[in-house]
């Protein structure tokens, strides 16, 4: 604590934990059962973090698709187990955890049901910065009661600036937002621009500032120290069993980089690094699904998240195409720039990836274009964050251009009601929080409860 004039000002940085939900999802492919979570999540209770994120992202589908699981029971599970600590997790705007745009009413349930079984916290992004995608998030959150983490995914491009941030975080804070999270999904975000940027962050919006960064470039550790000099006031780590690599800075590195300082985390070292020993078992039982912990700086040229360069390899594999690696990885950034630029970050990090690799393995630019190219083209999305060429655009969709400029959500009829009449009609309604796994993922959840 330290005073300046009559004002006071904690200076102590708090720690968002992420190996329940990001640390394996990035490094086990969220393989991560609730059964090998359920053992230590009353030792992690008392660690004293700000939060801990253990849902959301693609955890609820791998939960159903791989793992037979009800992503419900685990929240609910582990919230019995974890009374004390704040649970947190991500949501991808009017995407909820799928990967399209799904109508308010079922945004608007999906919060109320995930507040109701132990949600404190949604950390609500739209892969483009279009804020419209998340207000009805946002206010369904105020409205029931959890805390609105309104979020600015960062990238690298000519029209993604310090202004074009804090201006998208002022819009968020008036939209209601509790705080604001600056996403590095690809680890980009370099130490003293780190400074620069959370320093204007703080400046322009009096809410809490938070930094979500990956370690894929291995800049993350060094840019959170200049993020919290700057002030920012939470960093998301991982125990050290699932850090580094493309996961995040190592909770114990970060603990003690602090402490003893006017930053200390208050966390303590020995403690948490004697519950990263049981991470180490499960890590070892799930080795077949680990990914590589190295740093690789060419995510700095290419911008590839290590999420998005494993799914581009995996697809290249699958079409004999592993040696034209390099040449699709220089695809990807004029692919961006012909899209407007959107930050890869899921789903446009998919969708862009998968069209680099359509251009180079048909040996001409998209000759074949994507379903969901096409769709983007057409507004389906949101807004681009920089201009499209129009020729581009006319050339790719031809005939088909009914383009929209409003809120892809407003075209989108209810669905509540007609999902669960089709549940209870399959005979697979036992709970409302059923209706929503099957808008979500209608294959994947009824596969599911059928084997239920």
């Amino acid at each position: 604590m330290i005073i300046r004039g009559e004002e006071m000002v904690n200076k102590k940085v708090k720690i968002t934990e992420t190996v329940l939900r990001d640390g394996h999802q990035s490094l086990l492919a969220t393989r991560m059962s609730t059964t090998d979570m359920l053992p230590i999540v009353e030792k992690l209770d008392k660690v004293g973090y700000h939060s801990v994120e253990m849902w959301g992202g693609a955890t609820f589908d791998s939960a159903m698709r791989y793992l037979k699981e009800d992503p419900w029971d685990r929240l609910i599970k582990l919230k019995e187990k974890m009374p004390n600590t704040k649970f947190q997790m991500l949501l991808r705007g009017q995407n909820l955890v799928g990967y399209k745009h799904y109508p308010d009413d079922a945004v608007k349930e999906f919060v109320r049901l995930s507040i109701k079984n132990g949600i404190d916290i949604f950390r609500i992004f739209d892969a483009l910065n279009d804020v419209r995608n998340m207000q009805v998030a946002i206010e369904a959150v105020n409205k029931y009661g959890g805390h609105a983490q309104a979020t600015v995914v960062y990238t690298n491009s000519p029209v993604h600036d310090i202004k074009h941030y804090i201006e998208t975080a002022k819009k968020l804070k008036k939209m209601g937002a509790d705080s604001i999270c600056l996403k590095d999904m690809a680890g980009l975000l370099k130490p003293y621009e780190a400074t620069e940027l959370i320093g204007g962050l703080k400046k322009a919006v009096d809410i809490p500032v938070q930094l979500h960064n990956h370690y894929t470039s291995g800049l993350a550790a060094m840019t959170y120290l200049k993020a919290v000099e700057a002030g920012v006031d939470v960093i998301d780590t991982s125990l050290s069993t699932l850090a580094l690599g493309t996961s995040q800075p190592a909770t114990e590195t970060m603990v003690a980089t602090f402490a003893g300082t006017e930053y200390d985390t208050g966390i303590d070292m020995a403690y948490v690094s004697e519950i990263n020993k049981h991470f180490k078992e499960v890590r070892e039982k799930l080795k077949d699904n680990m990914a590589p912990k190295d740093v690789d700086p060419e995510v700095l040229i290419y911008q590839v998240p290590g999420g998005m360069l494993s799914n581009m390899r995996s697809q290249m594999k699958k079409m004999n195409m592993l040696h034209k690696l390099e040449e699709t990885l220089l695809e990807v950034p004029k692919v961006r720039k012909d899209l407007g630029y959107p930050p890869l970050v899921t789903p446009m990090s998919q969708i862009v990836g998968t069209q680099a690799v359509f251009n180079v393995a048909t040996g001409e630019r998209y000759k074949v274009v994507s379903k969901e190219v096409k769709n983007y083209l057409k507004g389906l999305y949101g807004k681009a964050p920089g201009d499209i060429d129009p020729d581009f655009r006319d050339k790719i969709l031809g005939k088909d251009k009914d383009i929209i400029t409003h809120r892809p959500a407003d075209d989108l009829e209810p669905i509540i009601a007609k999902a669960t009449e089709e549940l209870k009609e399959k005979g697979y309604y036992t709970k409302e929080e059923d209706v929503l796994s099957y808008i979500l993922f209608p294959d994947v959840a009824e596969e599911f409860f059928k084997s239920r």
